[in-house]
């Protein structure tokens, strides 16, 4: 398909330069739950031209709450794979490489692209954010990570900031502990002041989680990696 007007849009808002820019780039997104899915998407709605897309785990019925790819449908399936069949519909120039595997310490050398020109972390293992943190740094490559979307319900309540510049967030918390001591002095975050919030449920360790509070924060980490590869932080 032609795809050369696809764009239009998007080019009288930020300048064709910028759109070809975006077609030029290559971004990674760890994790397509509610966060990554639709951060995911926005990427590839905005002409990026290379995703790499990572998770290990598969479409279930608790996902379609709040997970893009998540329906009837395509329980079941692969999130990489179903990601990358919608995408492929969605911007067919848009080239999609997936990886259907748990990324940890172990698994980091065989998953990471120094090409990279930026991270997104959608991860829900706490362990997997500090090493993806940790990864980052070393390779120099820029990563935004949010912090826990489950139990909240003010999505106009998040916010990008540094990490060491967080409070509340009880994952916050934990984090910058952590990754001061692995030497990581700085990491740009997505996350919520927010007070936690549950009425129930079986397993109190399972976070709680609505349709529309995940995907503002993939929204909002798209945009910051956008505005960033076109060179337009503010």
């Amino acid at each position: 398909m032609d795809m050369q007007n696809a764009f239009e849009r998007e080019r009288q808002l930020i300048g064709r330069d910028a759109v070809e820019q975006l077609k030029k780039s290559h971004v990674a997104v760890f994790g397509l739950g509610g966060v990554g899915s639709f951060c995911a998407e926005a990427l590839a709605r905005a002409a990026v031209g290379k995703l790499t897309l990572i998770d290990h785990d598969i479409i279930e019925k608790t996902n379609i709450n709040r997970q893009l790819h998540a329906t009837v449908n395509t329980i079941g399936q692969d999130k990489v794979q179903v990601m990358a069949q919608r995408i492929n519909e969605i911007n067919p120039d848009c080239e999609v490489i997936i990886k259907k595997v748990f990324f940890s310490a172990e698994t980091a050398d065989e998953i990471f692209n120094p090409q990279w020109n930026y991270i997104a972390d959608a991860i829900d293992s706490v362990t997997s954010k500090l090493e993806l943190a940790v990864q980052a740094q070393r390779l120099g490559i820029p990563l935004i990570s949010c912090m826990g979307t489950g139990n909240k319900l003010c999505p106009e309540q998040f916010e990008i900031a540094d990490l060491y510049q967080t409070s509340v967030c009880p994952l916050c918390k934990v984090m910058r502990k952590e990754l001061r001591a692995r030497g990581v002095d700085q990491l740009t975050v997505v996350y919520s002041k927010e007070p936690p919030r549950r009425h129930g449920g079986d397993d109190p360790r399972t976070p709680a989680s609505i349709s529309f509070t995940p995907p503002v924060a993939g929204f909002i980490m798209a945009g910051h990696i956008i505005k960033a590869l076109i060179g337009n932080i503010n």
